[in-house]
């Protein structure tokens, strides 16, 4: 795995995600979390998992100075593996926690809100949350329901249509996350939350996590063909390109300035 680095302990593992400096999620590494997870679940000896990312960032969500240079049978192929990651993290049957180790927007809460317990470093500066539309990039439902679970269909409404980002003390506050601490604690409160998990019996661990995603499930799609087409017919919309163009070059004077 060039992006993903897997730590097996014990009963769980540590899953971190490594790319560049901020983790932003291309095709290559949408795949290899696939791949990871799907050996993960496979797997006997391990019973949960824990991903998180590095110091100050989780993921930055998509790379779109890469995605916006995709052909259109490149950015199709990245919409359905990116729509199935998320599909496959939230049908995970084993218990999952994502120890957010910072900044956590779009793409990066897109992977979150799979788990079933978020641990977030406290920080001001430090950001989570569907802000999809302020990007001109379009949501799918089954992202709207998975956020819709854990804060509310109010609130699901209100943030996503103002493509609002939460700091860590707003998100603590409407439960998309469910603790926060320092930075430097994340992973280790995360293996302490999933030691307590794996106290009980395996089988009812995994049937009582399903029983709790039910209402969740009976909202949401597999077949994704019609938000796949939506999505791809708005991406390439000629005004929507010309808007993210701007945003790409932002993008990337703004890495060349860091640099």
């Amino acid at each position: 795995m060039q992006y993903i680095h897997t730590t097996i302990k014990d009963n769980y593992a540590i899953v971190q995600m490594q790319r560049g400096k901020v983790n932003a999620l291309n095709h290559d590494m949408v795949e290899e979390i696939r791949t990871t997870f799907k050996q993960l679940g496979e797997n006997d000896a391990v019973r949960g998992v824990i991903l998180t990312g590095i110091p100050k960032i989780f993921s930055a969500g998509l790379d779109l100075i890469e995605l916006y240079s995709y052909d259109e049978d490149k950015m199709t192929a990245f919409f359905i593996s990116f729509g199935s990651m998320h599909l496959e993290l939230a049908y995970f049957k084993k218990p999952l926690i994502a120890a957010i180790n910072g900044h956590s927007p779009a793409g990066g809460t897109v992977i979150a809100v799979a788990a079933d317990y978020r641990i977030m470093a406290e920080g001001e500066k430090f950001t989570i949350g569907l802000n999809e539309v302020a990007v001109n990039i379009q949501i799918t439902n089954n992202l709207i329901e998975a956020y819709a679970f854990w804060i509310g269909r109010g609130n699901a409404h209100k943030y996503v249509l103002e493509g609002k980002l939460l700091n860590c003390q707003e998100a603590l506050a409407c439960g998309l996350v469910n603790e926060l601490c320092p930075g430097e604690e994340v992973v280790a409160r995360a293996e302490k939350k999933m030691q307590h998990y794996l106290k009980a019996d395996n089988n009812i661990l995994i049937n009582t996590k399903a029983k709790l995603r039910k209402s969740w499930f009976d909202k949401i799609s597999t077949d994704a063909s019609e938000d796949l087409e939506e999505s791809n017919r708005i991406w390439w919309n000629p005004e929507v390109r010309t808007k993210m163009k701007m945003y790409v070059d932002y993008l990337a004077n703004k890495n060349k300035v860091k640099s």
